[in-house]
């Protein structure tokens, strides 16, 4: 890769958004490869009974000409979700009959947010909501005092609750309701902070090699998971394990999972370390089993546009469609988990 590289494709993904560069990456080598982390390869006793997926449907339409990039999703009772809208700077919640709400629309930063790490331009991106039904969402501007973690508010006016360093793009918050603390990924840095749920000052919680970006997005969907943090690389298609020491602290990344270039956000299943995820790049949802063998469950023949996020509730399946990549037609939809 030559050394202007990487200002090409910044300067590309100001025009393709968050998921269009993806395209631009898929052919691009990977720079200066991190130290590989531990790998491990445990036994899947489900693998010959692996998830499947039926009755498939479009929940709700967006309006991809308005910046409604559909990026993540948080459940709430009674069957709504709160998403994420990247280019739209939007949250919005999607009721069980798939009425759109928009709960908050953030103002674009002073000179447009065009220093945002990576991509060049503001963006709303994961959402995380609280036991006692507080909303919080990330908000990435390139400038401090606008990046960070954002709580929505009852009046619908949003405040910031824990500041971000301006180079950082944060891109998965999760609810640590154990450690009363929140977790999130900077893709830009390669790196997941922490910090307390009361708000204030975050710090750096693992730094993992696994979690350093190539070219483009590192760290990015993240999930808690029997006693570890689990999180997926975008660029280097893979989904690591971090174990949660005594002390709430990170241990050494293990690689779980491999050759899922383009992956974005995933969840888990019920069963034991089986692993639905979102591929963004090639727009698929496939099926992770314990032992890092994968298999697609949903392509571009079932509505698959750009695939953003999954959610599982009990039986029900979430997903979300950005359309950056490929087509124009962002969408949650919604499936029924079947356990063979």
């Amino acid at each position: 890769m030559s050394l202007d590289r990487p200002v090409r494709l910044r300067r590309r993904a100001a025009t393709l958004g968050l998921v269009g560069l993806f395209a631009a990456l898929a052919t691009a080598p990977a720079a200066l490869a991190a130290p590989e982390p531990t790998a491990v390869s445990p036994t899947d006793p489900d693998r010959t009974a692996g998830t499947r997926l039926g009755d498939v449907r479009v929940l709700a339409h967006f309006d991809r000409a308005a910046g409604q990039v559909a990026e993540s999703i948080a459940l709430e009772p009674g069957g709504s979700v709160v998403i994420g809208m990247i280019s739209a700077r939007q949250v919005v919640r999607v009721a069980r009959n798939g009425a759109l709400q928009v709960l908050a629309t953030m103002p674009l930063p002073p000179g447009g947010g065009t220093t945002t790490p990576v991509v060049g331009a503001p963006d709303v991106t994961g959402v995380a909501r609280s036991d006692n039904g507080a909303v919080y969402f990330l908000y990435s501007s390139g400038q401090g005092g606008l990046t960070g973690i954002w709580q929505l508010r009852r009046s619908g006016e949003p405040r910031l609750v824990v500041p971000l360093p301006a180079d950082t793009f944060p891109n998965a918050l999760v609810i640590d309701g154990r450690r009363h603390r929140f977790l999130v990924t900077d893709s830009a840095g390669g790196r997941i902070w922490q910090a307390p749920l009361s708000g204030g000052e975050a710090s750096v919680w693992s730094a993992d090699p696994a979690l350093t970006p190539a070219g483009f997005f590192g760290a990015n969907g993240m999930k808690i998971h029997d006693g570890a943090v689990w999180a997926t690389n975008s660029d280097r298609g893979t989904i690591v394990r971090i174990p949660v020491t005594k002390d709430g602290g990170s241990g050494r990344a293990e690689v779980r999972a491999t050759g899922l270039e383009g992956i974005d956000d995933f969840d888990f299943t019920g069963r034991n370390s089986e692993i639905l995820a979102a591929i963004n790049q090639s727009s698929k949802l496939v099926r992770v089993s314990a032992d890092g063998a994968h298999e697609t469950l949903l392509d571009a023949d079932d509505g698959m546009q750009g695939t953003t996020a999954v959610r599982v509730r009990g039986n029900r399946v979430y997903v979300t469609n950005g359309a950056n990549l490929a087509g124009n037609d962002p969408t949650l939809m919604l499936a029924k988990l079947r356990r063979r």
